[in-house]
């Protein structure tokens, strides 16, 4: 039995599940709103834990501490899709989860989130499943190469994925995906990448921020820029297909659709993120309600709010060393920096990002 989602006064507190950016950033959002917020998370050095009124530092299958956790917080909600069935499941018999859980176990798997986005008539690249090397030859021989191996479970920031290209043994690219489910992607001559984060409340108003054009290096968010370069019938096209999806779940949240723009104009989902989107760091400083308010007021069963876009904007994340420069960018016009209080530098781990709005 799942708890409904309550209508929360401020002063409640609202658990989050991940103490990383995003839970580090929801929960300021909250604060600003008059809520508390309750951070759980296995790893000491969490970024949220700095900014928030209690945390819980344990792993997600201690169910002790879960019960713990659930008994102080008047909602729970994640800033990461990949939450384990089971920690969700339990915390939704005792406090209200939102989004719904049973969300999760579609977008986790690559292949459901597909047969999700093909259900709904929405076009997404050509995909097999694919559960041996002799699949794979099978899927390679029907989709062509080059082709994307991508495993079902786990993946994000190009991470399990292979590129199958003219010469890849199947038998070798089965085995750098971990010999684990998978599915083939046709690899898509796109124009540009484009995502649209929309929330939804619970009384099923959905409002999207405007469609962001995302510029990826080595396989991870580098720079979003907003408005993207698209005509505003396809502008519109990219919203509404986000706006579908979330209705289609009966999402409460927001949630961000990646998609593909063709040199036709045609729009290819790519993936569906349940929950605050890098993509969507921009809203912070660029438009009237950032993404992380919207998420917060829609899970508490406050009304959305209609986002205004303040200007042109760039948001650029500070990737790995990149984060040691942030004092360039302080005394620059327009600009707003975001550190998000990581103690440890690795390559490719985002260590923050800067935002410059611009007059249109």
């Amino acid at each position: 039995m799942t708890a409904a989602a309550p209508v929360l006064e401020a002063e409640a507190t609202i658990g989050i599940l991940g103490g990383g950016q995003l839970g580090r950033m929801l929960a300021l959002a909250a604060a600003r709103l008059g809520f508390r917020c309750h951070v759980f998370a296995p790893s000491p050095d969490s970024p949220a834990f700095d900014v928030v009124h209690r945390v819980t530092c344990a792993d997600y299958t201690d169910t002790e501490a879960l019960d713990r956790f659930a008994g102080d917080v008047d909602v729970v909600t994640y800033e990461f899709e990949n939450v384990p069935a089971e920690t969700a499941a339990f915390l939704a018999a005792r406090v209200a989860v939102v989004p719904d859980p049973t969300i999760l176990a579609t977008t986790q798997d690559r292949l459901a989130e597909k047969n999700f986005v093909t259900g709904l008539g929405i076009p997404t690249a050509a995909f097999a499943e694919v559960s041996s090397p002799n699949d794979l030859r099978a899927a390679v021989e029907r989709i062509g190469r080059p082709a994307v191996l991508k495993t079902r479970r786990f993946g994000y920031d190009g991470k399990g994925q292979v590129t199958i290209k003219n010469g890849t043994d199947p038998e070798v690219a089965w085995r750098e995906a971990g010999a684990q489910p998978c599915i083939l992607e046709a690899f898509i001559p796109f124009q540009r990448e484009v995502s649209v984060v929309a929330a939804r409340g619970q009384t099923g108003v959905v409002e999207c921020f405007d469609v962001t054009e995302n510029e990826h290096r080595d396989h991870i968010l580098k720079t979003s820029r907003v408005p993207a370069a698209l005509s505003q019938h396809d502008a519109a096209q990219a919203r509404r297909i986000a706006e579908i999806v979330a209705q289609k779940f009966g999402y409460v949240g927001v949630l961000a659709v990646e998609m593909f723009v063709l040199r036709e104009g045609e729009l290819l989902i790519n993936e569906i993120a349940p929950r605050v989107h890098n993509s969507g760091h921009w809203t912070l400083d660029g438009a009237s309600v950032s993404q992380f308010e919207q998420h917060i007021r829609a899970i508490s069963g406050w009304p959305v709010a209609k986002p205004v876009r303040r200007g042109r904007v760039e948001m650029t994340n500070l990737i790995g060393q990149e984060v040691e420069d942030y004092r360039r960018y302080l005394d620059l016009p327009g600009v707003a920096v975001h550190l998000y209080g990581k103690t440890a530098i690795r390559p490719g781990r985002k260590m923050g990002h800067v935002t410059r709005v611009f007059d249109e």
